[in-house]
């Protein structure tokens, strides 16, 4: 309760001055992902491993904008240049990217999101309606740069997996469930910026998100401007195959396994590599 009673008193002054004119802004968020990479190779010496690991550090971190209103918004990555391959011969690892062309839309009010996503060189256009997220507000407070932000967490279910190209112990027929684990999702909001939204699908806390904490993916903003001059777009991508996100996974997932049967290694083989990575596990 006394959570929510300092809420509402920040919610009701920041209101008060902010009704008098439109309001929109943008906010910069940057993201970091931690990894777990297992390499063995006989074709790898030990700098390509540290220059493979170190570029795949720095293609976890990535920066983003959200163009916000009172109900809508418009996820973003900057653009950035390529990231370069690693590795020749018949081996090599591409640290490509879309910056700029995936984009999320997102409407709160009508509780619907529109992904933009282009993948392996084919354009997507995801829609479906944003999933309800069981947020618990916590009785924890703490300042990022100049705004008052509070805590609130939630649980979910995710399978627990590796991602590679080094399964060749695995039954290849095998039908069995992925095992589940639970995670807490952590969140820092701030009513002082009263829209129900945040970074990528994280929303529904009464302030805007400007910290997430999800496994091995932080999120935190780094800069926030409120009415910038120049007024904010926001508008919907229209470009590419429309597809529910339940056909979207089946999709990705069908391609991923087509990509690790291509480069698995051959049973018995004696020259093959191996990658293993876990990625937020």
């Amino acid at each position: 309760m006394k959570v929510l009673k300092v809420i509402l008193i920040v919610l009701s002054i920041f209101t008060t001055t902010s009704n008098a004119q439109e309001f929109q802004g943008v906010a910069t968020y940057r993201t970091h992902q931690k990894f777990d990479v297992k390499l063995d190779s006989t074709k790898m010496n030990d700098d390509m491993q540290k220059k493979i690991i170190e570029m795949m550090k720095k293609q976890f971190q990535k920066t983003y904008h959200l163009n916000f209103d009172k109900f809508s918004s418009l996820y973003q990555q900057e653009v950035e240049l390529d990231k370069p391959q690693v590795g020749g011969g018949d081996f090599q690892v591409s640290f490509g990217g879309n910056a700029g062309s995936d984009v999320l839309y997102k409407n709160i009010r009508d509780q619907n999101y529109i992904d933009q996503k282009e993948t392996l060189g084919k354009r997507f256009l995801i829609k479906d309606s944003i999933s309800p997220i069981k947020w618990e507000l916590v009785n924890e407070t703490k300042y990022i740069g100049e705004y008052l932000c509070f805590k609130a967490t939630y649980t979910k279910q995710i399978p627990k997996r590796n991602f590679g190209i080094n399964d060749s112990d695995k039954d290849e027929d095998s039908n069995e469930e992925p095992e589940m684990i639970e995670r807490v999702v952590s969140a820092w909001y701030t009513p002082q910026i009263p829209v129900s939204n945040g970074p990528a699908k994280y929303q529904g806390l009464p302030g805007l998100i400007l910290e997430v904490n999800d496994g091995k993916l932080t999120i935190i903003c780094s800069k926030i401007v409120i009415n910038p001059h120049d007024k904010v777009v926001i508008e919907a991508p229209r470009k590419g195959t429309e597809v529910s996100q339940g056909e979207y996974d089946d999709i990705m997932e069908k391609k991923s396994k087509e990509m690790m049967e291509r480069y698995a290694p051959r049973k018995g083989s004696k020259n093959g590599y191996s990658i293993e990575i876990n990625v937020g596990g």
